[in-house]
């Protein structure tokens, strides 16, 4: 009986003690989360005496740190040294009191201490190296890993550890030095390599010390073709689309390759509107013939490229026409199917709108409804095409009547609503602008944001420019000029525009005819007249609907055709500070980190 009272008296005891140990451990861990080192202090040393749990070390020591007592710290760390050698992580925290004393001789000296002693074993040099990271001896941390690295005499060996640390440092010359090491052996790490490098480098100086150590690279070992990727992706970092081209055939000819690499590439070109190099790239690949399986894929995408040229209006009209005769050469071999509607619609949108031949436009897209297997989605734009052509062949309401059918078909749905827009933008050219707003109203709802943008314009431009006789009629002549426009009469439409004020003074009108003036100078590569008319509209029109889209077109001109990114970046912030609403602040937000140098991939 004595005996069971004993063993209960102790078992008792010892749920105590635990009790006390957890109560303790919450209040430590709370004094610490407060920055009441001192009285952490207490209770961890307590903690850490009674357990020799490592965990309460750590928060013991750095609490002795922040309270900078040094010599008690020291005294502790030579006991715990004494009693344990090969715990190197007590050495490394000697090496910190050292440092944080100011006796940095004395500090390097336990650092080195703690890494030559470490054993020829892989898992010990990385507990050494993250017990110097937790004590944010990074340089340390990266001196173990290298002589672990060393030790071994494998190259290779620590690559993501020795990343990891340098990418927290934002070390950019190590950082390229380990990735050059390691992809050979690891060439699937070329996408995080691309990843980190975009989201550590500044500025152009940085992507030109990749591409020194990389060319260097390249000179060694022009077999690894690894680099050669990375150096093309350098360039395309850097827009230097012709340079990149040039290095993908020099890659491809010295590795007999298929033009894969060169294909996608091409299609990256092609994104970043550099269409004349995604040509070039194209034609290199159907210089390996008929029988090359990239052969018909290049040869569409090439047409394709031709396309956007011919639409950016960088091409004359008669190779617009050979561009043409291209297209409809694909109908004639491959037939009028759902895989060639492609080349129907765009050889449509060449007839109607650059060869001024709208009969066989109308013909050519009335061909693509009759086509077999074609969705209905295909159907639903085929007739927005169409409608586009009727209003270019001056049959209004033959437009309408075929976007309200698109429109019922496909209700609350994108193509739907583009229909429903393009419906209320015809009323408005013809002049019934009651019902145009009605219906544009209704659009400013719509979930798609482009849409619902400009059916929010073309709702305000009405209701702000209806208050007098005079502005209604200055308006009637605005809607004349749009209407020009959309047939793609540039020089008529400016003409109308020029006119507006001559014929109705004083009228409401001005930021509307500035940027529509602005739009029409972008379409015609006149950036020049662009930009002034622009900066003219951002001035003296302060409370325009339209200062937040002029602010994005002025800074688009200046980072991406006038090379003057600084001048960009200042017009990206005006636009995310005045107008944190607008459609374009993400987009704005984005080229202003971009220029800026942020990591706009996190």
């Amino acid at each position: 009986m004595k005996k069971f009272l004993i063993l209960s008296l102790l078992t008792f005891s010892s749920l105590l003690l635990h009790a006390q140990d957890n109560v303790d451990e919450a209040l430590a861990y709370q004094y610490y989360q407060q920055a009441e080192y001192e009285k952490a202090a207490v209770l961890l040393e307590k903690l850490f005496n009674a357990t020799k749990n490592d965990s309460y070390f750590e928060l013991y020591f750095t609490s002795l740190i922040k309270i900078k007592k040094y010599n008690e710290a020291e005294n502790l760390l030579k006991k715990l040294i004494k009693q344990n050698p090969t715990k190197t992580q007590y050495a490394i925290a000697l090496g910190r009191v050292y440092q944080e004393n100011g006796r940095i001789a004395e500090a390097n000296k336990s650092f080195l201490d703690a890494i030559n002693n470490t054993p020829k074993d892989e898992y010990k040099f990385r507990e050494l190296a993250n017990s110097f990271y937790r004590f944010e001896a990074y340089d340390m941390a990266i001196l173990a890993l290298l002589q672990g690295r060393k030790s071994f005499g494998d190259q290779q060996l620590f690559v993501y550890d020795l990343l990891s640390i340098y990418r927290f440092k934002k070390d950019k010359k190590m950082l390229i030095e380990e990735y050059l090491n390691a992809l050979p052996s690891n060439p699937q790490l070329l996408s995080q390599a691309e990843n980190v490098l975009s989201s550590v480098f500044e500025d152009n100086i940085d992507y030109q010390l990749l591409q020194t150590a990389l060319l260097k690279k390249i000179q060694k070992d022009p077999q690894t073709e690894v680099y050669t990727e990375l150096l093309t992706w350098q360039y395309i970092q850097q827009q230097d689309y012709e340079m990149a081209l040039r290095q993908l055939i020099a890659q491809d000819k010295r590795t007999k390759g298929d033009g894969l690499l060169l294909f996608n590439s091409a299609d990256t070109f092609t994104a970043n509107k550099a269409f004349s190099t995604a040509i070039k790239a194209y034609e290199y690949i159907l210089t390996k013939g008929p029988e090359n399986e990239l052969y018909i894929p290049a040869k569409i995408e090439l047409i394709n490229a031709k396309y956007e040229l011919a639409v950016a209006g960088k091409i004359d009209r008669q190779a617009i026409q050979v561009l043409a005769t291209e297209y409809q050469e694909i109908l004639t071999k491959y037939g009028k199917t759902p895989q060639t509607l492609f080349a129907l619609k765009k050889l449509a949108y060449l007839q109607a709108y650059y060869l001024n031949d709208l009969k066989k436009a109308e013909a050519t897209l009335e061909e693509g409804l009759q086509v077999k297997g074609i969705s209905n989605a295909d159907i639903g734009q085929i007739k927005i095409d169409l409608g586009d052509i009727y209003i270019l062949t001056k049959q209004p309401w033959e437009a309408i009547l075929v976007y309200e059918q698109v429109a019922k078909q496909f209700e609350n749905q994108p193509i739907g609503n583009e229909a429903r827009y393009r419906s209320a933008r015809v009323n408005f050219y013809v002049g019934d602008f009651d019902y145009a707003k009605s219906q544009a109203d209704v659009l400013k709802a719509s979930t798609t944001q482009l849409i619902a943008n400009d059916a929010l314009n073309l709702s305000l431009l009405l209701s702000d420019n209806l208050q007098s006789k005079n502005d209604s009629l200055a308006l009637k002549m605005y809607a004349d000029a749009e209407m020009l426009q959309f047939m793609n009469l540039s020089d008529q439409a400016l003409s109308k525009l020029d006119s507006i004020d001559i014929s109705y003074p004083n009228n409401s009108l001005m930021d509307d005819i500035l940027m529509a003036k602005a739009k029409i100078y972008v379409k015609t590569n006149e950036i020049n007249k662009a930009v002034i008319t622009l900066k003219e509209l951002i001035t003296t029109q302060t409370s325009s609907i339209w200062i937040d889209d002029a602010l994005f077109t002025l800074a688009d001109i200046l980072e991406k055709k006038l090379n003057n990114p600084e001048e960009a970046k200042k017009l990206y912030q005006q636009l995310m500070n005045d107008y944190p609403g607008s459609m374009f602040n993400a987009e704005a937000r984005k080229r202003f980190r971009n220029i800026r140098g942020d990591n706009v991939g996190t």
